[in-house]
């Protein structure tokens, strides 16, 4: 049963991240759009990723861990463990972030540039590198 959790989480991890990168790329080029038809498509695109796809897999992202850590509470007083909840944390501040600005997207009162969002496509990156690197090298 473990394995099959574990497998789940994963399979919602990458559901979920393909979202998150997706996401503020779509931004970067609706930011550039400056006919109506493209805008508005823009604006469908973005809230079907949103809500179809990156909200449902960090919910499942989020519940297949939280059963993961049930079924192996000793992890819970490991260091990385902490560290990586951490930056689990900080994602999902990102996630919701992501949520607002597809709300301003849709209202029409974006005010941040192109190359904000190009910047702030980059920052799950690194969230992604070490939450990886604490989950199978565990160098604390």
């Amino acid at each position: 049963m473990f394995l099959w959790i574990k497998a789940f989480h994963l399979i919602m991890i990458v559901c979920w991240f393909a979202g998150i990168f997706y996401l503020p790329r779509l931004f970067v080029y609706h930011t550039e759009t400056t006919d109506t038809v493209g805008d508005e498509r823009f604006k469908v695109m973005e809230r079907k990723l949103y809500r179809g796809i990156m909200m449902p897999s960090m919910i499942l992202t989020v519940l297949f861990g939280l059963w993961l850590l049930y079924l192996v509470p000793s992890d819970m007083s490991q260091p990385w463990m902490h560290a990586k909840l951490s930056l689990v944390a900080l994602l999902i501040i990102y996630h919701f972030m992501c949520g607002h600005y597809v709300k301003v997207f849709a209202q029409g009162v974006n005010t941040k540039s192109h190359k904000f969002y190009r910047v702030f496509n980059e920052i799950p990156v690194f969230m992604l590198i070490g939450i990886i690197i604490l989950v199978v090298v565990r160098p604390f």
